[in-house]
């Protein structure tokens, strides 16, 4: 790995078109009065630089001795807090700037004399020296004592604190306080390392390794991974009290109705009245810190409060019975269950879980109430705009992606150009194929796939999948829940039916208020269009998760265990993985209760049209 060294520590001179960096005095002496050139630009992202032609000649270490030493109150007086110009996070120059910073850090935090946003961005420097610099020296030892056991590359994912269960820092002196004890880590053993431990196991911060002697083909590791584990919770404990204060509060209503988010039937009807009417803002950011994007993306908390806010006026705008805010919350919702509960996020990268859970919150934004059949009949303008293809899908993108323009709700702008770009991608097509007239290819085309030999399913058609089954889920949620949804949907179509009355257009199907039949409709939807949905979903989850399945398995098996029983194990991984399906029973029952309803308005339609037009006439006797 080639390091990066602060330019002020070299001389630079050019031999060959080659830049080569040479100790003071040395060979580069004569070339001392040279011009240095300005430092590298910061790494976005924490993603290292790469510098071209540029050879590094290590200078004896004379500075062992102070660097050993605790910095003074004066050295840490003149320390620059600023963020800019730091060096790359893997190399080990950065681990000393990490330990000093964190000690000047603890100093001003006990005497309340830092800005919030400067202790966030020297937080995450920190961090991301953590995660860089980290070698699990556990699972070295155990690939050199179990050669047959193959290590995993399943990076299995655990959500994050909810931040409305975050405490902020209630005394000056919390963060010395941590700094100070031991608490429960004084029992670690390094080899009881929680999964949600690791990520923040990595090099300490402790003045002896910052001096550490290292050779240039390896970074410094711990002496125990229980010292990584202290070091890694402490961080993450001063980051969380921290940030904590500038997230955004969360009423007790709402808290008490969000701790149901992980079951299939959330009551988001509940959520909407404890929140007063803004499901989406409290959902949606409850959802992208749980998934770690707003640290991930350096999303202000500040604009992803008002990119939220901006979304929830969005979907109220045309005052729809059906397709409004819940409606999205409840979206949303759904596909964190896919996600979570199924292991899909597994599967996906931090942008595009990013990208689905995004989409999923402005799918159907600023939506007008209509279909897009009575958009295109009627020749509007957002028909004539979309020449009659997916108008409101393309409307609901458009409007979105020109909202995020505005600095103040642009939640993107820490993301590169690529990320953007893909990102972008992933929103566009995920809405797209919500589009109901694309729903029976959209289908075909998965169905077909997963009958090969060997399909390889493209993510961004499976997260298309997931959302639009999403989109069409209430039929097999609770009954109490899908009625109410039914209710409000009929409620629309009516209303469209209504101004197609007005219009002297024919009527959109269930769009008659005075001849749909209720029972009838719900049932054909659930057994032509959600029940199939949903098998295909589920076949194409269970296919793409069940690899990852069998391989997390296969790699948390012992020796002892694979070398005693190893065709069992092989059997084992070869049996075909399964998710929780809690939408089939909710199927059944729906479907039943509907046919009950049917029944019933068959005989009251009987009986009115008896009461109307008298007995039918009987048959004389022969």
């Amino acid at each position: 790995m080639r390091r990066q060294i602060s330019a002020p520590d070299y001389n630079l001179e050019d031999k060959n078109n080659e830049l080569v960096a040479s100790p003071p005095g040395g060979a580069g002496a004569a070339h001392e009065e040279a011009p240095r050139p300005p430092p590298p630009p910061a790494p976005r992202n924490g993603t290292s630089s790469k510098q071209g032609g540029l050879t590094i000649v290590r200078r004896s270490s004379s500075r062992g001795k102070t660097e050993s030493s605790p910095p003074t109150d004066e050295q840490l007086d003149q320390l620059d807090l600023e963020t800019e110009h730091l060096p790359a996070v893997d190399t080990p120059d950065a681990c000393d700037k990490a330990a000093l910073r964190l000690r000047y850090l603890l100093r001003q935090l006990n005497r309340g004399e830092i800005a919030v946003e400067t202790l966030q961005n020297n937080l995450q420097y920190a961090a991301k020296v953590l995660e860089a610099v980290y070698i699990d020296e556990t699972k070295i030892t155990r690939h050199a004592e179990q050669p047959r056991v193959q290590p995993t590359t399943l990076h299995m994912r655990r959500l994050r604190t909810p931040c409305w269960a975050r405490c902020s820092v209630e005394k000056p002196n919390e963060a010395k306080r941590l700094a100070d004890e031991d608490d429960e880590l004084s029992e670690v053993q390094p080899d009881a390392v929680p999964p949600e431990v690791r990520e923040w196991l990595a090099s300490t911060f402790t003045r002896q390794l910052a001096t550490a002697k290292r050779k240039s083909d390896e970074k410094p590791k711990f002496r125990s991974v229980a010292h990584a584990i202290r070091a890694g919770i402490f961080v993450d404990r001063i980051y969380r009290r921290v940030t904590s204060t500038a997230l955004m509060q969360f009423p007790q209503d709402v808290v008490r109705v969000l701790k149901t988010l992980d079951e299939w039937s959330f009551d988001v009807f509940a959520l909407h009245e404890a929140s007063l009417g803004s499901p989406i803002k409290y959902l949606g950011y409850d959802l992208l810190n749980r998934y770690g994007m707003i640290h991930k993306f350096k999303v202000q908390p500040t604009t992803l409060e008002n990119f939220l806010s901006r979304i929830e006026e969005g979907y109220c705008k045309f005052h729809n019975p059906y397709h409004n805010n819940l409606h999205a919350a409840d979206v949303a919702q759904t596909v964190h269950y896919m996600l979570c509960q199924t292991g899909l996020m597994n599967w996906l990268s931090d942008l595009e879980i990013f990208a689905t859970l995004v989409a999923a919150i402005v799918h159907d934004f600023e939506h007008t109430g209509t279909t897009n059949n009575f958009h295109v009949m009627s020749g509007s303008d957002t028909a004539l705009l979309y020449n009659d293809r997916a108008v409101l899908e393309n409307h609901h993108i458009s409007a979105a992606f020109r909202l995020l323009r505005d600095e103040e709700n642009n939640i993107l702008q820490n993301l590169s150009r690529d990320e953007f770009r893909e990102f972008r991608t992933l929103v566009i097509d995920m809405v797209l194929a919500t589009d109901m007239s694309f729903h029976f290819q959209q289908l075909k085309n998965m169905r077909s796939l997963l009958t090969l030999a060997e399909p390889s399913v493209d993510k961004s058609k499976a997260v298309s999948l997931v959302l639009h089954c999403c989109d069409i889920s209430h039929p097999a949620k609770r009954w109490d829940l899908h009625h109410r949804w039914t209710m409000s949907l009929l409620d629309e179509f009516f209303l469209q039916g209504d101004k197609e009355r007005e219009l002297g257009l024919p009527f959109s199907p269930l769009c008659d208020r005075n001849n749909t039949l209720v029972a009838e409709s719900q049932i054909g939807f659930i057994d032509f269009i959600v029940e199939p949905s949903m098998t295909v979903c589920a076949d194409m989850l269970e296919y793409i998760l069940g690899p990852l399945h069998s391989s997390t398995k296969t790699s948390t098996s012992t020796v002892k265990q694979d070398s005693i029983n190893e065709e069992s194990a092989g059997a084992e991984t070869n049996t075909k993985f399964k998710i929780k399906k809690p939408w089939v029973a909710c199927l059944m029952d729906n479907k039943k209760i509907w046919k009950e309803q049917a029944t019933k308005d068959a005989e009251d339609r009987a009986k009115l049209e008896e009461e109307e037009n008298g007995p039918p006439p009987t048959q004389p006797d022969e």
